[in-house]
């Protein structure tokens, strides 16, 4: 069953988007930068905690923290990617709170599209406010299990109806029989709303092309796949990845 969704998800990624062929906790392992002496806290605008602090980049991520942390964290993530969802479940509290809370540490997220679910889901992910970005995507990663048993039960006939139809109406499709749209809608992305993003074809295609540039320009081989102040890590466990910011000076 699980290869049958695979195929169902690779198939409908051409709509047409060119769509990466890295997979999901690929290791690619490198040197993080190390400093000798731990960094000094950066205090927070006065009424704010840095984690509070939320901008979209660039480069169409989502940034939390100070944005001029001495020590840059970023990771490539795909929603349906399940080393994606272990790392969140294990990085999250301490991650901001320690880290990104000290105004040492920023963290950014760069969507990785891996197939085709991933275009709705970031879709959905990214429809409401900055600030709500990556908490919905922790929260969709712990949901993430819930996809994959509906896309488990829909039937074949079902999959291969919503891979024939238009790009714009194959994302509602695809939301709807993962059941995305009713998880989103359950946190304040409403129907309507939810149905407006999925229908933004130049939005998915904006992330396939992010993307390619991550896997042709980055390297990025794998999700999670982290960088420390610009420099690739390849990706890791919470474990792994606290030490390499630990040797950065985030201690």
């Amino acid at each position: 069953m699980i290869s049958r969704i695979r195929s169902f998800a690779l198939g409908v990624a051409m709509i047409p988007l060119a769509l990466a062929t890295a997979a999901c906790g690929d290791k690619t392992p490198t040197e993080a930068p190390t400093s000798g002496e731990p960094i000094e806290k950066v205090e927070a605008p006065a009424g704010k905690a840095w984690t509070d602090v939320v901008t979209k980049t660039e480069e169409g991520g989502y940034r939390v923290g100070n944005p001029e942390a001495p020590i840059k964290l970023v990771e490539y993530g795909a929603l349906s990617c399940s080393h994606c969802a272990d790392f969140a479940k294990e990085s999250s509290e301490e991650l901001m709170n320690e880290y990104v809370g000290s105004g040492r540490v920023s963290y950014e997220l760069r969507y990785f599209m891996l197939n085709a679910l991933d275009v709705p889901a970031t879709l959905l992910a990214t429809c409401g406010s900055e600030e709500a970005v990556i908490p919905l995507s922790e929260q969709f990663w712990a949901w993430q299990p819930t996809m994959f048993s509906n896309l488990q039960s829909v039937g074949d006939a079902r999959l291969q109806q919503a891979a024939a139809l238009p790009p714009a109406q194959r994302m509602q499709a695809i939301a709807d029989l993962a059941g995305m749209t009713e998880f989103f809608a359950a946190r304040g992305i409403s129907r309507d709303q939810a149905a407006a993003c999925l229908a933004d074809t130049a939005k998915a295609e904006a992330l396939a092309k992010q993307t390619e540039v991550a896997s042709t320009k980055y390297n990025v081989t794998g999700t999670p796949s982290f960088f420390i102040s610009g420099a690739p890590v390849g990706t890791a466990d919470w474990a792994t990845l606290e030490s390499k910011l630990e040797a950065a000076g985030a201690r």
